[in-house]
């Protein structure tokens, strides 16, 4: 382990892009705090990930939907003497359902997962940082967009994008900056696409794989890059075409979609 580096926290680091995410920053020689909701994959992959690039791994096991689990963190941190150098907000949550029939306890839910305790953690993270850092936020190219039946998956990351670019002008003054990463399809379980076309998508180059992800993404992160759009031109042109799709199409394809879900 490289002794000189500070941590590199990483939320949602059990599986997908999170765990991808924890391995290259564990390759670059960085000491790790990984936090996640699924206790006994985290204390796994922690473990495993320490032993094959010889770094320190701590996992904490937290609920990151609770809305007091950013001050839990850094308390624990605290606690322990660990100081961070990097942040990385990517535990997420993907569903499609009509903003009627989604209950309370959902909505709260996505809403603290996606807004509230990535917001906590920049916020703690800036406030107690020391000879400057890096922040990388995960979004969504749902952030351009208003498509029904994604109504708090789009809401909540283009909540991420916009704090996070509008926070970065703020950090530079510490010298922590702030990238936010806007992947399309990404090779994991969240959006529960059936094997079949997962496999085609990134045969096609549709798809990222989370550990090139990662390395492309991280890899914007140390350049203090502001933005980064996987996929460049074509993602970039998909979200000209969704925003200008009109609402009488839009509503065609959401019906369909329901059909389809109905019939599952």
């Amino acid at each position: 382990m490289n002794e000189e580096k500070k941590y590199a926290l990483v939320t949602g680091a059990s599986s997908g892009i999170g765990l991808a995410m924890s391995r290259e920053l564990a390759r670059r020689g960085y000491p790790l705090l990984l936090v996640s909701n699924e206790e006994e994959k985290l204390v796994e992959s922690a473990a495993d990930t320490g032993k094959t690039f010889n770094v320190q791994t701590v996992p904490l096991y937290m609920d990151l939907a609770q809305r007091d689990s950013a001050g839990k963190i850094f308390d624990y941190m605290k606690e322990n003497n660990i100081e961070a150098e990097i942040l990385v907000n990517n535990a997420g949550i993907f569903f499609f359902r009509d903003v009627a029939n989604t209950t309370s306890e959902r909505i709260e839910t996505v809403i603290n997962l996606h807004i509230l305790t990535p917001t906590l953690l920049s916020r703690f993270f800036v406030q107690q940082a020391k000879g400057g850092g890096h922040i990388l936020n995960m979004a969504s190219i749902a952030a351009w967009m208003m498509m029904p039946g994604l109504t708090f998956y789009n809401a909540t990351k283009s909540y991420l994008r916009c704090f996070s670019r509008a926070m970065r002008n703020e950090a530079y003054k510490q010298d922590i900056n702030i990238t936010t990463v806007c992947p399309g399809a990404v090779a994991t379980g969240l959006y529960g696409l059936a094997p079949r076309y997962m496999k085609l998508g990134m045969r096609l180059g549709i798809i990222l794989s989370p550990e090139r992800l990662a390395v492309k993404a991280l890899n914007r992160m140390f350049r203090k890059k502001a933005e980064y759009i996987p996929g460049g031109f074509l993602n970039r042109f998909f979200i000209g075409i969704v925003i200008s799709l009109p609402e009488w199409l839009i509503r065609r394809i959401k019906k369909k979609i329901d059909v389809r879900l109905s019939q599952k």
